[in-house]
């Protein structure tokens, strides 16, 4: 959704995604992975033309780094897009992935020249062993996500199983509390972005809710816990019951600035939490998620305060780095 709101914008967004939404990302992002195609092999086509594969292959972790940073930083939240909501919800290393994985295939594409062309031998050998490579590795992340999907995760490598037990487990009481938060707001939001914002929370937290569910039942065989009382006084940002019932009861002019302040301050507590496991010892896959909500959740406080433009991409890379917001 986030990708296919670059074009569309909040058309695109809603609390489960659409499959015109999926359909609308996914073709977006061809289109962008083509466009820098050409650009590589047509617009500076005079000195990548004739290339060798291997030369082509280390030119291709750079040209990721300046495609993938071209797009985070300046073409979606500036121009032509100006789409902050990218470039504020999705830490660059997720872009970065995205577009190493496409420029390591850009050596097989000197194969559209040995249609006409005698190809030297080496280069043969060295294209299809590298064809092979890949489709072995996308073979291998396929089995990796199929079981995935079916409860049956790599094995926990972490360092401390109490701890990644603990943020599991908080993590997904916070997320519980959020997504029934920003579900008031997509019923009683009067400003339509915030009601799509809010339906995007839903959305990532629910998804973020059912990686943690699956974690916990691959990694430990156990039902999770629910936490106690003790442990909800004590995790931060999370909200009284009054605080939850003043949303339900505010009246409709007042319920979007109470949203904002209430969600600001729920968000704080979760990036909180996020970086304190960021900084921990735990199971890497952990780790690297809550490096992403650290992002997510700061750069929606941003969102809500309107943020857009040069502010935006610059609060964006602050929010990368560390917590901004406690």
């Amino acid at each position: 959704m986030t990708v296919a709101a670059i074009p569309v914008r909040d058309w695109a967004l809603s609390a489960e995604p659409s499959w015109s939404a999926i359909v609308t990302g996914i073709a977006f992002h061809q289109w962008a992975d083509f466009s820098w195609a050409l650009v590589f092999f047509g617009v500076l086509g005079r000195w990548t033309a004739d290339l060798r594969p291997w030369t082509i292959l280390l030119l291709a972790l750079p040209w990721a780094i300046l495609t993938s940073g071209m797009e985070w930083f300046v073409l979606v939240p500036l121009f032509p897009f100006s789409q902050p909501l990218f470039t504020l919800q999705q830490p660059y290393w997720i872009g970065f992935l995205v577009h190493a994985s496409s420029a390591l295939m850009y050596p097989l594409f000197v194969r559209l020249r040995w249609i006409h062309d005698a190809a030297p031998a080496w280069d043969v050998s060295f294209s299809n062993a590298w064809s092979a490579g890949a489709l072995a590795v996308i073979a291998a992340l396929g089995a990796i996500a199929l079981f995935g999907a079916r409860g049956y995760e790599l094995p926990w490598v972490g360092r401390d199983k109490d701890m990644d037990q603990a943020y599991i487990r908080h993590m997904t009481a916070h997320h519980a509390q959020g997504i029934e938060l920003a579900q008031l707001a997509v019923r009683r939001a009067r400003d339509a972005h915030l009601r799509k914002l809010a339906m995007l929370m839903v959305s990532s937290q629910i998804g973020e809710t059912r990686i943690f569910a699956s974690w916990w039942r691959s990694w430990f065989a156990t039902e999770m816990p629910d936490c106690s009382s003790a442990e909800r006084a004590a995790m931060p940002g999370l909200l009284t019951t009054n605080e939850i019932q003043q949303a339900r009861n505010a009246p409709p002019d007042g319920f979007d600035g109470l949203f904002i302040a209430l969600m600001s301050q729920h968000h704080r507590g979760a990036v909180k939490m996020a970086d304190q496991m960021w900084h921990s010892s735990g199971d890497p896959r952990l780790r690297v998620m809550a490096h992403a909500i650290r992002h997510e959740q700061q750069g929606e406080i941003a969102l809500m305060q309107s943020a857009s433009g040069a502010a935006a991409v610059g609060t964006a890379f602050r929010n990368m780095l560390r917590d901004n917001v406690n």
